[in-house]
């Protein structure tokens, strides 16, 4: 214990810059200026240079206050400085004899020395080891048998907070580079990101995610300026193998990116493909603005949110105005309306459905001219998804993966279409290899990687992945229809009963009726089609598999089939969309044309219409509307405007999937006299027949 009644108080001065030893003398500029700025803090505080602020990671526990900038004697240049204090959470052992005082010292003495210590961490003698390593035997997977390296989300060092989107996507775009050399193995941006200003250790980091090299760093956005610090790490020796600071302008902005890449490429001597060597900027601008506009997009479409969707579509709407050419810009455009259109999100954006998909079609069309990974990602769910198209699927999503062989997004997409082309074997194989990029993925994840094992056969697996799934996502519908039908090949019974009541309070809430596997059909397939024509009759994946499962539960059948009766020609464009590019037959009902319509109207027949957006800007006068998405349309609506034996005519013009699944539902409640009218709105126009307007 101290006896001494003065209570001692230091003051530290924390400088990077040149240092030179020479005849048992350590000085230069990088001295001289730490005794600057120790000369302008006061007792008991750490005073630390503006230049080596930016190089403290942000997982070091403390906290800066901006002081300004500082003429300093011996130095041209204003010097700017920040007190730095740990944080009001961290936690410093003490001493148990000691008292207040000497526990006030030690505070600002480790406080002084762990800064200090950091700073020396990052700029000197980087072959001794000054990280703890990472331990093999804690590693949540083995590691690669390439380098392996994961890019920590940079410290925004920007005055202004509103850059951090700015920040973000430097990190987001070196991920991407880093992630596009076959060399190196690359943890995906969503993993990466949930160590986003938390205090973790590098070794952490390391094993949880299975890698051995950590990337850390800072930018600083000052106007056109742009300063990026950036350090990378080897978390199995705790050494670090180099740091740098670049400096340059928003126009130089990818040049800085590039170099920071090839500082890893030669640090880690991975070998390039001559592509690789050549470098591309493919997809991506030379517009500053627009590249702007493009950040301000990804910060809001990774909300995904109807209301983030709205304004990712204007950043990048701006984005695509300013460089009409920019690729990543145009896919990015289609992934939010094909995501808005698949999620139920189209009304938000001011579209219907088929609107939302016509938008994403000719986005996509833009964005294959300068391909991005993301334009064949969304190309390859297109074709598999609304096309039909198996073999353009996986086309698709092997040109995605091949022009980024880390992106997760790129082999679930290439999971998804061999489910569709019945190789559910290597789509397990695909999901599985995105689960590793990505080792904090969503449960989203876990519902494709079920699915995958249901249509494999692979019950037990299914259901042990899908219960995981639900335990992370209880909201998950898709992932609660998969493991019914597990359930219902393993015979349980009480569980797949329990499930099923769960999902049917989940789909009332939806505006969705009680489980069939009929409406499964509908609702995940697009459709239940006896195909007829060029259009591929192999497209239905896993449909039997599940079907066969949800009846082995105890799950009805639910209403009629429908028939696809028009087909796209040999001639047609493969981007058509075959909601209003084809027609179906419904049995039980009658398909009807415009003249037959007419008719029925005049003898007082009451008219259906199924989209709110349609029957607002025109509708058949008399007809009732019944909106198809909010599930308005009913056994218990249609029952009030019609008896069972009596006519009703269902339209919706160009929806006609839509369309025939309402006259297939109304056919399974009883009514008796239903009539299919494909040509709706656009016939009734076109025959020049009075339309009523408004409400």
């Amino acid at each position: 214990q101290f006896k001494d009644p003065i209570q001692p108080t230091v003051r530290v001065g924390i400088a990077m810059g040149e240092v030179i030893i020479a005849d048992n003398t350590v000085t230069g500029a990088g001295v001289v200026l730490a005794q600057r700025v120790e000369q302008l803090s006061k007792p008991g505080e750490v005073m630390i240079q503006g230049a080596a602020y930016e190089t403290i990671p942000g997982r070091f526990p403390f906290e800066y206050t901006d002081q300004g900038e500082h003429e300093v004697k011996g130095f041209d240049k204003p010097v700017r400085a920040y007190t730095a204090s740990l944080k009001s959470d961290t936690t410093i052992p003490e001493p148990e004899q000691a008292d207040h005082r000497f526990r006030n010292m030690v505070v600002a003495v480790a406080s002084a020395a762990v800064v200090a210590v950091g700073i020396a961490l990052i700029w000197f003698k980087p072959w001794e080891v000054r990280e703890e390593p990472a331990s093999a035997e804690r590693m949540a997977f083995p590691l690669p048998d390439k380098p392996s390296i994961a890019v920590l989300p940079f410290n925004n060092m920007s005055k202004d907070e509103e850059q951090e989107y700015f920040v973000d996507g430097m990190t987001e775009d070196l991920i991407t580079d880093l992630s596009q050399l076959s060399g190196l193995f690359v943890i995906a941006r969503n993993s990466v990101f949930t160590y986003k200003d938390k205090a973790v250790k590098i070794s952490q980091v390391a094993e949880e995610l299975g890698v051995r090299y950590v990337m850390e760093g800072s930018v600083r956005r000052a106007g056109d300026k742009v300063r990026i610090n950036a350090q990378l790490i080897d978390a199995t020796t705790g050494g670090h193998l180099w740091a740098k600071r670049y400096d340059g302008s928003l126009e130089d902005v990818f040049a800085l990116q590039d170099q920071v890449t090839e500082k890893i490429v030669s640090a880690l001597a991975i070998e390039l493909t001559p592509e690789e060597a050549q470098g591309t900027q493919k997809a991506k601008t030379s517009n500053r603005e627009a590249y702007d506009a493009y950040l301000k997009g990804q910060e809001q479409f990774r909300l995904d949110t109807p209301q983030s969707y709205i304004k990712a579509a204007e950043y990048f709407k701006r984005a695509v105005e300013l460089d009409p050419s920019y690729g990543r810009a145009y896919a990015a455009l289609a992934a939010v309306y094909w995501n808005s259109a698949r999620s139920g999100w189209s009304r938000e954006l001011g579209l219907n459905y088929t609107d939302a998909m016509i938008q994403s079609r000719e986005y996509i069309t833009e964005a294959l001219k300068d391909p991005s990974p993301l334009a064949h990602q969304v190309a390859s769910e297109r074709a598999s998804h609304l096309l039909r198209k198996p073999k353009k699927a996986l086309a698709e999503a092997q040109k995605a993966i091949a022009l980024d062989v880390n992106d997760p997004a790129g082999h679930l997409a290439m999971a998804y279409a061999l489910i569709k082309a019945k190789r559910p074997g290597e789509a397990v194989e695909s999901t599985q290899r995105a689960m590793r990029l990505d080792p904090h993925y969503p449960a989203s994840y876990l519902r494709q990687l079920g699915r995958a094992q249901l249509a494999d056969r692979q019950y037990e697996a299914a259901a042990l992945t899908l219960e995981t799934a639900m335990e992370r996502n209880p909201e998950d519908e898709w992932g609660m229809v998969f493991l019914v039908a597990a359930y219902g090949y393993l015979d349980r019974k009480e569980k797949a009963t329990a499930a099923v009541e769960q999902l049917n309070v989940l789909r009332a809430r939806l505006g969705r009726g009680t489980l069939t596997w009929e409406s499964v059909d509908v609702e995940l397939y697009e459709g239940r089609y006896k195909v007829e024509g060029n259009v591929s009759a192999g497209m239905k994946g896993d449909r039997a598999v599940l079907r066969e499962g949800l009846q082995k539960a105890g799950i009805d059948r639910g209403y009629g089939w429908i028939s696809l009766v028009t087909t796209l020609g040999p001639g047609s464009s493969e981007e058509a969309i075959p909601d209003f590019d084809t027609a179906y037959s419904v049995d039980g009902a009658v398909t009807i044309d415009v003249e037959t319509a007419k008719s029925l109207h005049e003898r007082g027949v009451p008219f259906i219409e199924l989209m709110a957006n349609i029957w607002l800007q025109g509708h058949v006068p008399g007809a009732r509307l019944m909106e198809w998405t909010t599930g308005e349309f009913n056994e218990r609506s249609l029952s009030q405007v019609v008896d069972k034996n009596g006519e009703v005519v269902i339209s919706s013009w160009y929806h006609h999937r839509w369309t025939a699944n309402a006259c297939a539902e109304a056919v399974t409640w009883g009514f008796k006299k239903v009539y299919y009218f494909p040509e709706g709105l656009e016939g009734w126009e076109k025959a020049g027949y009075p339309v009523e307007h408004g409400k």
